[in-house]
């Protein structure tokens, strides 16, 4: 669980830093994503870590997780293109 939590702090603070170098002109393009909730993902588990729910923990990791997956590597293949 700790792992998990850290690899999604690292998701949500890397999203706040694509946001903030693009001006937020980036993320929006992509709608797919709920980037508000992606970022707070971060703030949340950083913040009130003794408060973590394990099972939406799982619900992220299951069910977000893929979706932001391919919306990043559609990112990517749209700025290489």
């Amino acid at each position: 669980m700790d792992s998990i939590c850290m690899m999604l702090i690292v998701i949500g603070e890397s999203l706040k830093n694509l946001d903030k170098v693009t001006e937020g002109k980036l993320l929006p393009r992509y709608p797919d994503v709920d980037w508000k909730k992606a970022k707070g993902m971060r703030d949340i588990l950083t913040h009130h870590y003794s408060d973590i729910n394990a099972e939406a923990v799982f619900f992220t990791c299951k069910d977000k997780i893929p979706q932001l997956l391919l919306t990043v590597q559609k990112m990517v293949g749209d700025l290489k293109g």
